[in-house]
C-alpha cells in the first residue's frame, strides 16, 4: 500500500496503532464464563433483551462481552486521539501532569491564526473524547485554567479539542463559572478534524488519517502476538450446563443456566 500521508511517517503510525491496541491490556483477555459474571449480570435484562430484540443466546452473550470490554476503552481511545501528535512537527504532548498538564502543546514560530482574534505562536490543548462528556463543574475548572494560561502567557490561545464535537468546528468556547456566562475569543471550542488541519496545513488531514486506519490496525493486529485476539467460552461453557438440566427446552435450560449466574443461591433455585 503507497503512503498518502504527509504529516506522519508509516512506521510512526503503525507504531501508534500497535501501542493503542496494547494499551487495551487486560480487555483482550478471553472471557470465560467466571470471568463473565465477575460482578454477578443481571439474568432479568439478558433474558429481555434477548427476546425484546430477537436474538440468539451466542449474540446476546456476546454482546454483554463486548458492553463489559467496551466500559473502559475510551481512555485507550483517548491515548490514540492524543499521543499521535507527538508526530507530529510542531506538536508537543507533556507527561501526564506535567507542563500544566495539557494534553497538547502546539508551537508555530510563522504564527498560528485564530478567527477574529489575530496572531499567537502557542495553542495549549485540553482534549476530550466527546462533546457531552464533560459537566457544568468539569467544564468551569477546565475554562479557570485556561483564562490563568492567557494571563501568564498573552501570546497564546487555548483550545477545547472535542474527538466527536456536534459539528465541525472553531467557535469561541462559552460555558458557565460560578453562574456566570464567560467566553473569552481566544479560548476556543475546535473539533479535531480542524485541529488536525490547523497543525498539518492540509485541510483534511483528519479525513486522510481515518481513510488508512482500519487497513493498519488489521495489519498491526497480524503482527502482534496473536494471543491478543481473545477466545471467549462464555456461551460453550452456559450450552454445557444447560445440557446437564432435565429441561427439554434448550432455550429454558440455557436461560436457567443463565439465571444459577445470579441467582443460584436464592430459593427455588439453590435445589
Amino acid at each position: 500500500m503507497m503512503w498518502n500521508l504527509s504529516f506522519i511517517s508509516e512506521a510512526d503510525f503503525t507504531n501508534h496503532v500497535k501501542a493503542t491496541i496494547e494499551k487495551y491490556g487486560e480487555k483482550l483477555e478471553s472471557f470465560d464464563l467466571k470471568r463473565f459474571n465477575k460482578n454477578i449480570i443481571d439474568p432479568i435484562k439478558l433474558i429481555f433483551d434477548k427476546t425484546v430484540y430477537q436474538s440468539s443466546w451466542d449474540e446476546i452473550v456476546s454482546n454483554e462481552i463486548f458492553r463489559q470490554r467496551d466500559k473502559s476503552n475510551n481512555n485507550d481511545i483517548g491515548y490514540f486521539h492524543q499521543r499521535i501528535f507527538q508526530y507530529i512537527a510542531n506538536c508537543h504532548v507533556p507527561p501526564n501532569g506535567e507542563e500544566g498538564g495539557w494534553d497538547v502543546i502546539y508551537e508555530n514560530a510563522g504564527g498560528i491564526e485564530i478567527p477574529d482574534a489575530g496572531i499567537v505562536h502557542t495553542v495549549y490543548v485540553e482534549m476530550k473524547n466527546k462533546h457531552n462528556t464533560m459537566n457544568s463543574a468539569s467544564a468551569g475548572k477546565t475554562f479557570i485554567k485556561m483564562q490563568n494560561q492567557l494571563l501568564n502567557d498573552d501570546d497564546c490561545a487555548c483550545f477545547l479539542v472535542e474527538a466527536i464535537a456536534q459539528r465541525s468546528q472553531n467557535i469561541k468556547w462559552e460555558t458557565t463559572v460560578d453562574k456566570r456566562k464567560v467566553g473569552h475569543k481566544l479560548i476556543r471550542r475546535v473539533s479535531l478534524d480542524l485541529f488536525y488541519a490547523l497543525v498539518t496545513g492540509q485541510e483534511d488531514a483528519f479525513y486522510q488519517m481515518c481513510m488508512v486506519l482500519p487497513s493498519v490496525i488489521e495489519n498491526a493486529i497480524k503482527e502482534l502476538d496473536g494471543s491478543i485476539v481473545p477466545h471467549d467460552t462464555v456461551i460453550d461453557e452456559l450450552m454445557a450446563m444447560a445440557a446437564k438440566q432435565s429441561i427439554e427446552s434448550e432455550d429454558l435450560a440455557i436461560a436457567m443456566a443463565t439465571y444459577m449466574l445470579g441467582f443460584g443461591s436464592y430459593k427455588g433455585f439453590a435445589k
